[in-house]
């Protein structure tokens, strides 16, 4: 995941060391008298010619293949610890020496290996030992970036009695983290995040200790620990500022995601201040991440009551979905955009985006996301007034939300039901899913998710005649803002 911060090949005309003299040659030491070369595109090139006196030279490798698979070891690592060539020779070798292994020209002593391990915080094993389980942890990176979380974090998890040094379980404990966090299990990927995290901190690695730290404050996001997911998030944005980069587009990244948190906390118009500050870095992502970005923008002005940017953006957003193939997005975005719709009023084109929808997430057999789409058409006919079909499209919401453990649209769908009991005059039957809602959101829902069910139904109570309840419920919604 981490971007290639260096420049592997030698540029013109640079001057560097070759180690020659009293030293160990193989070593590339300082101590000696030394040779200028100069460095080109082609490779090294005497930059004067040799005196009669004996220097030692670097030792040429026989076993190319062995230098190779070493050199290539360390500087995976020295990239992954976000050093630089120079910053890993400091004090004792040259930047040309330490290029020199990484391309496989020069064959490292074990002093040499013993202070580059050292020096990176692994032990010397990892250069010249097997790697299955280097290996292994590729398969696992590679299932986690196509997607198939469960499968990358069943991988992670059997590697993990096997990560005995810190680099290995500090990679591998960053990989379930966010495998955890895809998965939407944010409260056990804080405790992983966490250590790996502090592993990196201690082995010097800042770049991969800020991005176990981004997971770490997903973690707490899912766990509605907002002000926490702020802090973290906040902390690691003044380091993105300041250059820190651990993956590409990672200021772009932050600022998403707390806007996502000011989202959770009704704060749209904070939300909407930082995806603006992440839409004037967006003019290079790819077409799905600009899609991305203006489809929270899109949410975020409708929360806000900005109807008309909501629409505007949804509409950029539906766009770029479309010319990047990214059918999902497109569907769940034509979700969201149909509410938007419906609360100018426009239900003809909010049921033609809902269809769509439909047809896309049945086709990919999505039963989960499909829940929320079939919630909103139930919205749609009872904005109509058709509650007959508004019934049989909310009961099928339910079923889906359900059967695929989804309890945010659950939870939506039970208030939803409760509307349209209430539209029949049905008060008890809208309390009963009004409380179900309640229930579901208590454990699984956002703080302003359940502010919102719990004056809703302190209505019911309070219209019903129950005024003890309805204090009680008000004076819980009211609790949970101090």
């Amino acid at each position: 995941m981490l971007p290639d911060r260096d420049s592997l090949s030698w540029r013109p005309g640079r001057v560097a060391r070759e180690p020659s003299g009293e030293d160990d040659g193989q070593d590339g030491r300082l101590n000696g008298p030394k040779l200028g070369v100069r460095l080109e595109s082609e490779g090294i090139v005497a930059a004067m010619p040799r005196t009669a006196r004996k220097t030692r030279r670097v030792t040429v490798v026989d076993n190319r293949a062995l230098a190779l698979k070493i050199g290539s070891r360390i500087r995976q690592a020295r990239l992954s610890a976000g050093q630089t060539q120079a910053e890993l020779a400091k004090g004792r070798y040259t930047a040309a020496y330490i290029s020199a292994l990484e391309l496989g020209h020069a064959k490292p002593s074990m002093a040499a290996l013993a202070f580059i391990a050292e020096r990176l915080g692994i032990p010397v094993r990892e250069f010249v030992g097997d790697d299955d389980l280097g290996a292994s942890r590729l398969d696992a990176d590679l299932l986690l970036a196509s997607g198939d979380y469960q499968a990358a974090l069943d991988r992670y998890r059997s590697l993990l009695e096997r990560a005995t040094d810190r680099r290995r379980r500090a990679e591998v404990l960053r990989g379930m983290a966010e495998a955890l966090c895809r998965l939407d299990h944010g409260g056990e990927a804080i405790r992983l995040a966490a250590e790996a995290q502090e592993l990196f901190r201690a082995m010097n690695r800042p770049l991969d200790a800020a991005d176990a730290g981004y997971w770490l404050a997903y973690g707490h996001f899912q766990q509605d620990n907002t002000a926490e997911a702020r802090a973290l998030l906040s902390g690691l944005l003044e380091r993105a500022r300041a250059g820190i980069e651990p993956v590409p587009d990672f200021r772009f990244r932050l600022l998403v995601a707390i806007a996502s948190v000011e989202m959770r906390d009704a704060e749209y118009h904070r939300a909407i201040d930082y995806m603006e500050e992440a839409r004037a870095l967006s003019e290079n992502l790819d077409l799905r991440r600009r899609a991305t970005l203006l489809s929270g923008l899109s949410m975020s002005y409708r929360e806000a009551g900005d109807l008309e940017a909501s629409v505007t953006a949804g509409i950029q957003s539906l766009a770029l979905y479309r010319a990047a193939d990214a059918e999902r997005d497109e569907a769940a975005l034509s979700g969201s955009l149909a509410l938007t719709y419906l609360q100018v009023g426009n239900l003809n084109r909010a049921d033609q985006l809902l269809s769509s929808a439909v047809a896309t997430f049945e086709r990919m057999d999505d039963r989960r996301l499909l829940a929320h789409v079939v919630d909103s058409q139930a919205q749609v006919a009872l904005a109509r007034h058709e509650l007959d079909q508004a019934d049989m499209l909310i009961a099928r919401a339910i079923e889906l939300a359900d059967e695929t453990d989804n309890f945010n649209a659950l939870a939506g769908a039970r208030q939803t039901a409760a509307r349209i009991d209430r539209e029949r005059g049905q008060e008890k039957a809208a309390a009963q899913h009004m409380q179900a809602a309640v229930d579901l959101l208590r454990e699984h829902g956002s703080k302003a998710q359940l502010q919102e069910a719990l004056g809703q139904l302190a209505d019911m109570r309070r219209s019903g005649g129950d005024l003890v309840a309805a204090t009680e419920l008000y004076a819980e919604a009211l609790r949970i803002r101090r």
